[in-house]
């Protein structure tokens, strides 16, 4: 208990960790880029073009422009999660890799911290190519979209610590589903992306609320919109405590993990 408390021991080493990552990755990017965009832009199209031939205006604007900025959001959270998650776990049991870095002057918590870095960056071009797609369209548009690249990083960096976190629990990939199951889809789902969190009933709401990808789907609405208000700083509070403490506890229970 006394070693989650005391800060984690994470230097410039740890982008090393990630420049490893990086170069690995562009051996195969292309077939990432397919796996990390096809899926919120093929719900763009069936949600957006298809309902929207049903669906009145939500909160005055047209069904597929109220769910363009949830949708980049969630490809943060899908981007991050499936690198921490599996790509992660592949490195650390399977192949090895940590053991292999942790015999360079790079310690635990920079491989660990590492990786988060990784993930958040995985998940932030994600969202910023799908932003260059919804661009065009006029499917967002305000000045204070500038903003949006700042809260794919923040979210990047929260999906990877805590997909990081259920890594170092699970024994195999097969845990993996619980994560998915009961945790990552019923964000994507109740987290304000597809409709209003007010048309749910208050529990849920409540619920809800405690959801990270809620946080960044106001923010990422409001500065997509141009409508923004004073709850959207709680919003951004809530992500940056939340993000702090999840990188923190992820970066030392790989270390934990890997002591043993």
């Amino acid at each position: 208990m006394i070693e989650l408390l005391t800060p984690p021991r994470v230097g410039r080493r740890a982008f090393k960790v990630w420049q490893r990552n990086r170069d690995t990755w562009l051996k195969f990017y292309k077939a990432s880029l397919v796996g990390n965009l096809a899926e919120p832009i093929l719900f763009l199209l069936a949600f957006g073009l298809g309902l929207s031939q049903f669906i009145s205006d939500i909160e005055g604007v047209p069904y597929i422009k109220y769910i363009a900025p949830g949708l980049m959001v969630a490809a943060v959270m899908n981007a991050s999660t499936m690198e921490c998650i599996f790509g992660a776990f592949t490195r650390m049991s399977a192949q090895k890799t940590y053991d292999a870095i942790m015999v360079t002057p790079v310690n635990i918590e920079e491989v660990a911290a590492g990786e988060i870095l990784w993930g958040a960056s995985k998940g932030f071009f994600s969202a910023i190519v799908i932003m260059a797609v919804l661009i065009p369209w006029g499917l967002v548009s305000s000045p204070w979209l500038l903003l949006c690249p700042l809260l794919f990083l923040v979210e990047g960096l929260m999906f990877a610590s805590l997909a990081l976190i259920v890594t170092a629990f699970s024994p195999s990939y097969d845990y993996f589903a619980y994560y998915f199951s009961l945790v990552v889809s019923p964000m994507f789902f109740f987290s304000g992306v597809f409709f209003p969190l007010s048309a749910l009933p208050a529990w849920v709401r409540t619920v809800s609320w405690f959801m990270p990808l809620t946080h960044a789907v106001n923010l990422s609405r409001g500065f997509s919109t141009g409508d923004l208000s004073a709850s959207l700083l709680l919003d951004a509070a809530w992500m940056v405590v939340f993000t702090l403490l999840a990188a923190w506890l992820a970066i030392k229970l790989i270390k934990r993990r890997l002591i043993k």
